[in-house]
């Protein structure tokens, strides 16, 4: 069971777009009671299961399988917040759009701050082995619609309550999948972030010369 008691603001803030920015006592107000509000809401779960590696269903494209080289096995991964999230979100929209893409940051901080605590529970169930960071379907050229492999593989709607559309969007949305590595040896040090990411040409961040943290 995992329990998130916080949520990082500076994270949020920066996907707000104001990492750099001081919040006034106004903004500041409203960003403590969204965190409440997203924490309150929070059904967060995670499935994760190990497959040996080579293993052809997962591995399509060049980006995973550099991403995987030099690995014994493969941890599949899928995560969620559960559907009070993204309802609460929904709600506020039609009320008060500001407060609802503030609720939306939390949001996404919180599922990365549950696929971080799955990824401490992963490493110590495989201790001694090496772990590469997370890989979502969607990176580089990785398929996105593998999303429907991986849950099916992990029985995440039975189990969690995780399903995905005919466009391949994770319902609940605020929700991950991910392949983490397994080696014996020291993982070199991998290429990541914004040159292998298929949003680089819409991104918002990469207009204003930030990045998302990937």
């Amino acid at each position: 069971m995992i329990s998130v008691k916080h949520l990082s603001h500076s994270e949020a803030l920066r996907y707000l777009g104001g990492a750099n920015a001081e919040p006034d006592e106004k903004m500041l107000e409203l960003i403590n009671d969204c965190e409440q509000q997203i924490l309150k809401c929070l059904r967060p779960k995670f499935l994760y299961k190990a497959v040996d590696l080579p293993c052809e269903r997962l591995v399509k494209g060049n980006d995973i399988a550099k991403h995987l080289e030099g690995c014994k096995k493969a941890v599949l991964l899928c995560a969620t917040l559960g559907a009070d999230a993204d309802k609460l979100i929904r709600v506020t929209q039609v009320s008060n759009l500001a407060r609802a893409v503030v609720l939306d940051s939390f949001a996404t901080v919180a599922i990365e701050q549950v696929c971080d605590s799955a990824e401490q529970e992963i490493a110590k169930a495989f201790p001694g082995l090496y772990m590469t960071f997370r890989f979502s379907p969607g990176y580089g050229d990785y398929p996105v619609s593998l999303q429907k492999y991986f849950l099916g593989e992990l029985d995440a709607g039975r189990k969690i309550g995780l399903s995905v559309n005919e466009s391949y969007i994770l319902i609940p949305s605020k929700s991950v999948t991910a392949v983490i590595g397994l080696s014996e040896n020291p993982i070199e040090k991998r290429k990541r972030g914004c040159a292998v990411c298929n949003m680089r040409g819409e991104c918002q961040y990469r207009r204003r010369g930030e990045h998302c943290g990937f």
